[in-house]
């Protein structure tokens, strides 16, 4: 019997990582195709408005958001969400390279990681800080070829990172504060933040090319992509597996985006795939199954 559910528990880890990995990883091809018409704003306030519209319902079902509860989701998504995909887009936009932003944004699991042992009292193991190394051995492995500094002013540079720990300090946070936030269901965090990231988002938007963009395929299909695969799925998935399993090892799980990010271009962009990422691809998933425990991860308390 204990063999059995040590089994599905480990069926389920491995399934909802692999969900977290392809629709996590999948936000990067929408966004891209989305900006061959628009600005990085007007699709990052779309992405957002239409998502927090999409699950207004769910408000509904759960317990009553009060002005308290509103007001932590606010602070949720400006840390996770404006701050965290506006610096990497600010980033993008000031022409710092595209390589380099995505390798400063697979630093949030380490962060999380870090964080986890001061905040939640969740320290890692050895082996967990080895497989850590390892992931993110994986990591520069694979964005070998990306690391080209461009001709970005230095102050751009500290935007990822910025985003990056705003990110990670939003999602231990959350987890901290579990018995003192009030209680909402998952769609309806989600909801919240969704709304409130794209208020932060409208001003620059307006700024950059109002907040109208031209209904255009590449627009119009990239948001679709970004709200149902990478919003949707995405965070609902993220915020699954937060209920479910410690802070590390959901975060660890994302340490492997930048390797399928990579397929997701290759096959959809044309990008070439070098040995190099295919190695780092291995070693990322080795870091990755030594960090989680080799999938058998023991549900958190509830």
């Amino acid at each position: 019997m204990g063999t059995n559910t040590g089994l599905s528990r480990s069926a389920g880890f491995a399934a909802l990582s692999a969900l977290l990995v392809v629709s996590w990883s999948s936000g990067f091809i929408g966004i891209r195709y989305a900006t061959e018409s628009a600005t990085v704003f007007q699709t990052l306030f779309w992405r957002s408005l239409l998502s927090g519209l999409g699950l207004l319902p769910f408000l509904a079902f759960g317990p009553r958001p009060t002005v308290r509860a509103i007001g932590q989701q606010a602070l949720y998504a400006l840390l996770g969400m404006g701050l965290y995909l506006g610096g990497f887009a600010l980033a993008i936009g000031q022409r710092v390279p595209t390589g380099l932003v995505a390798l400063m944004a697979d630093l949030v699991p380490l962060a999380i990681a870090a964080l986890s042992g001061p905040m939640l009292g969740e320290r890692l193991s050895p082996r967990q800080w080895l497989g850590t190394a390892i992931a993110l051995a994986g990591v520069l492995l694979v964005s070998t070829d990306a690391l080209r500094l461009g001709a970005a002013p230095g102050w751009a540079y500290l935007l990822p990172i910025a985003g990056m720990l705003s990110f990670a300090v939003a999602t231990v946070m959350q987890e901290a504060r579990r018995d003192c936030d009030e209680r909402l269901t998952i769609p309806q965090r989600l909801c919240l933040q969704c709304l409130w990231a794209a208020a932060f988002f409208a001003p620059f938007a307006h700024a950059t090319g109002g907040i109208i963009a031209d209904l255009t395929t590449p627009f119009v299909v990239g948001v679709g992509w970004l709200v149902l695969l990478a919003t949707y799925c995405s965070w609902l998935t993220y915020y699954l597996m937060l209920r479910l399993y410690p802070p590390a090892r959901v975060a660890a799980v994302i340490y492997l985006s930048p390797p399928v990010t990579m397929i997701w271009a290759a096959v959809w962009f044309h990008e070439p795939l070098t040995y190099a990422m295919g190695l780092g691809l291995f070693v990322t998933f080795a870091g990755v199954w030594l960090v989680s425990g080799g999938w058998r991860a023991e549900p958190r308390p509830t």
